[in-house]
């Protein structure tokens, strides 16, 4: 999946005050239909056009989502965290005259399940505020595309990139790669001829990730030893063989948090002490706990577009105190800030929209389109007037706390490495 920033997260947008604005203008019915552009929208009285997913009360939004799979964790807090973002923006009076409802169907990781939900819930959506996982994304890209349907995918592959209506979230994989390689390379004496093992899943979002491993290391003199897998492997002591007989001075990580866990854990226990920085969907708090634990807090890091929910800002406080009051208990993890950021981007190209007076599906890309300089509070600044290439090139550099709120802390602020500037990132 992923940038899960993650991935792991996202980026995000805005003062949090502006979570709770809504527009008064009133708006009129229309039939969902599933059209690409709102076939068969109509205007009421205040020449405002909608399409599918409005009607004369609701706009509604859907969330394909993992709730049983290997990013459960991550879509349950992504999941609560739009529901809290949409209740509030209700609680003062909706958007365009109308109440937003949120659709929830869980895929579990499961591509044939998610083109099933996308198959049911598109006709009747406005917008789609998250869409977990790279293989279930791409499967539907061009459907996606073709119905001009607003979706927010929680993965960071490149395959993403190049569709109107897909808006990838701060980097892709390759691009915080590249900046992971350059970390090492300045803060933890990695030199040319050293050699870096790549653990990543197969598919999509491993690929991507390798792209930017392999991309800095031929650039920089260095050799990545690769490791695949597939999602379904759960242990790795065979890829931690593999690594120490190659000699292998780091460890760049592109898997789910429970191959993470299995990965740093034996290789401290084979005395392969060496550091380990994981892409965006590669860690969760929920590992702390674990027998990973001691190990991830010694020498691990991972890159994300999106702040941890520990950084202390009046915003991301206010999330936070909003969160636990709503969903006591619960864990705080990178989900909540990426799910709420999500849900604004969405909200924010439907104001504008109704400012417009067109919530056509055809009108809400045209307003979401035509938006950048988002950022500050729970992320690094994004452009979304473009399709072709990443909303940022910006990671931070966090790393797991015990301490920490949401386990993890920012150990280096958000940064474009020399060699991500320049980065000719593949499209499709």
């Amino acid at each position: 999946m992923g940038k899960i920033g993650t991935r792991a997260g996202v980026a995000a947008l805005a003062l949090l005050s502006l979570a709770v604005a809504a527009s008064a203008a009133g708006c009129a019915s229309g039939k969902a239909t599933g059209g690409g552009d709102g076939a068969g929208a109509t205007a009421g009285g205040d020449g405002v056009k909608t399409g599918p997913g409005v009607s004369a009360t609701t706009i509604t939004v859907s969330a394909l989502t993992d709730l049983t799979g290997p990013y459960a964790s991550f879509g349950k807090s992504l999941t609560q965290a739009q529901q809290l973002y949409f209740d509030q923006v209700n609680a003062a009076g909706g958007v365009c005259g109308r109440k937003y409802e949120l659709v929830v169907r869980d895929h579990g990781y499961d591509t044939q399940k998610a083109v099933a939900a996308y198959t049911e819930v598109a006709p009747k959506s406005a917008a789609i505020a998250q869409f977990i996982g790279s293989p279930m994304i791409t499967a539907l890209k061009q459907r996606v595309d073709g119905d001009k349907l607003l979706t927010i995918p929680m993965a960071w592959a490149t395959t993403l990139l190049g569709s109107r209506a897909i808006q990838v979230t701060g980097t892709t994989y390759d691009v915080d790669m590249i900046n992971a390689v350059e970390f090492l390379v300045k803060e933890k004496g990695i030199t040319s001829g050293d050699k870096i093992g790549h653990l990543y899943f197969e598919g999509d979002y491993g690929e991507s990730s390798l792209n930017g491993s392999k991309y800095a290391a031929d650039k920089l003199g260095l050799q990545i030893v690769e490791q695949k897998i597939k999602a379904t492997d759960q242990d790795m002591s065979a890829q931690v063989a593999a690594f120490k007989a190659a000699g292998v001075k780091a460890v760049l990580v592109s898997v789910g948090p429970r191959q993470t866990a299995s990965l740093v854990g034996v290789s401290l226990a084979k005395g392969m002490d060496v550091p380990f920085v994981g892409s965006n969907s590669a860690y969760s708090p929920q590992l702390l706990p674990t027998p990973a634990g001691p190990a991830l807090l010694k020498d691990f890091y991972y890159v994300s577009a999106g702040t941890p929910v520990s950084v202390q800002n009046a915003a991301m406080q206010r999330l936070v105190a909003d969160y636990q009051a709503k969903y006591p208990g619960e864990t705080l993890d990178s989900g909540v800030p990426t799910g709420w950021s999500a849900a604004m981007i969405v909200d924010e190209a439907m104001k504008k929209a109704c400012e417009a007076k067109d919530l056509t599906r055809e009108g809400v890309l045209t307003a979401h389109r035509s938006q950048s300089g988002f950022g500050g509070d729970f992320g690094t600044p994004m452009d979304f007037t473009f399709f072709d290439k990443p909303a940022s090139r910006s990671s931070y550099l966090l790393k797991p706390d015990k301490a920490a709120l949401g386990g993890a802390v920012v150990f280096r602020e958000a940064e474009v490495s020399e060699l991500a500037k320049d980065y000719p990132v593949p499209v499709g």
